[in-house]
């Protein structure tokens, strides 16, 4: 770890203490490894599992075991949250019910998860003192402008009616019997709560707007690295079909269009929050990468190469076919078209910027998921049967 460290603007950065809630997560499990890699700060690690950050819990003899702690504790009904956001300087709230296929098919669930359960978060930050960085989503931002206009409009073209600016773009959902939107409808609602805090009450807060982050531990196989029910996102879906050889689900002909950005890409710029509160406080960041922009159709085609490569097996004679979203996700289901983002906050404020194409990261990802299936199937296999 590095000594002498200093922020963007050259001050010394003190030691801190990080309440991180959902810290045995996918991200929460990426930013733990990277503070005590690289920082002094301290992180209370709250989370109802720890598989994925129990190699930075043990042993007790690893260097930074005096700088994280482990607490196994449901936010929702929990009376020690407080005390742990009281002990802390800094709280993450990284905790969410975020898998599309509980949107409408369990949207009580994602609208408690998202809003309900994040006010005590808010309200214990606030009224303590304590600086908040809260993850939202980019789906807050809805559909585009530009799926409104006719299709053989010349504007379609324009950015302005697609890129999705934190300051200045509209948040457009589909209408209420379209459950889909429970998620972003509660994840804007906190949003909202989160600034007025701030604007009547003082609270220090950032708010992150995540645009698909990929990477290794996220969520994959059901049941063994991830949720046994439900439907995942389209990325792990894609990765379940390649690892059992079968061909990949386009939802309505594949023609969304996505951007993805490496996990370690978006660490650092969390990393750069967490170290420069004068530059983020009050700030909304989206963070992603659109210069790895393809459809939903041209990312089945590149991680089916992509997985070819990593594991060797040759590429499926099909490898796609088409199902409708009703069929997919049930009734209730609707989707944005686009979700391009507008980097020019995060890049003034932070001087941030992702590095990592789109093949390098699916290469990253496949192959810690190939390796990790592998492991899993020879697990089962060798276990020996009841007489």
């Amino acid at each position: 770890m590095a000594s002498g460290r200093v922020d963007l603007d050259g001050n010394p950065i003190r030691p801190i203490t990080i309440c991180m809630i959902g810290a045995g997560g996918f991200i929460g499990s990426h930013l733990c490894e990277k503070l005590m890699a690289e920082t002094p700060h301290k992180v209370l690690a709250v989370d109802v599992y720890n598989d994925k950050i129990k190699h930075l819990l043990e042993p007790s003899s690893l260097p930074w075991a005096d700088r994280i702690q482990f607490h196994r504790l449901n936010i929702k009904n929990d009376s020690r949250l407080e005390g742990l956001i009281r002990m802390a300087d800094l709280t993450i709230n990284l905790a969410a019910i975020c898998t599309p296929a509980d949107y409408n098919t369990r949207p009580l669930d994602t609208i408690y998860s998202n809003f309900i359960d994040a006010l005590p978060v808010v309200k214990y930050c606030s009224e303590n003192g304590k600086r908040l960085i809260h993850f939202s989503t980019c789906e807050v931002y809805g559909k585009t402008i530009g799926c409104f206009l006719p299709k053989d409009s010349p504007l379609r073209q324009d950015p302005a009616y697609y890129v999705l600016k934190e300051d200045d773009s509209p948040c457009i959902f589909g209408s209420i019997e379209k459950q889909r939107w429970s998620y972003a409808c509660a994840k804007q609602l906190i949003e909202r709560l989160i600034y007025a805090e701030g604007a009547e009450n003082g609270l220090e807060f950032t708010i992150v707007r995540p645009f698909n982050w990929i990477g290794p531990r996220m969520d994959f196989i059901p049941g063994i690295d991830g949720p046994s029910e439900g439907v995942p996102r389209v990325l792990a879906c894609f990765s379940n079909n390649l690892l059992r050889r079968e061909s990949l689900k386009l939802v309505d002909g594949g023609q969304s269009q996505r951007t993805f950005v490496y996990i370690k890409d978006a660490i650092e710029a969390v990393l750069l929050m967490i170290e420069n509160p004068a530059r983020a406080n009050g700030q909304i960041f989206n963070v992603g990468n659109p210069n790895n922009e393809v459809t939903v159709r041209q990312l089945a085609e590149m991680m089916t190469q992509v997985y070819s490569k990593v594991s060797g097996e040759p590429p499926l004679d099909m490898p796609t076919v088409d199902v409708s979203s009703k069929e997919f996700y049930g009734e209730g289901y609707d989707d944005s078209d686009k979700r391009i983002p507008d980097m020019t906050i995060i890049n003034r404020q932070l001087g941030w910027n992702p590095k990592t194409s789109l093949w390098d990261l699916l290469e990253s990802t496949l192959t810690y998921q190939h390796r990790t299936y592998a492991e899993a199937i020879k697990k089962a296999t060798s276990k020996p049967v009841a007489s």
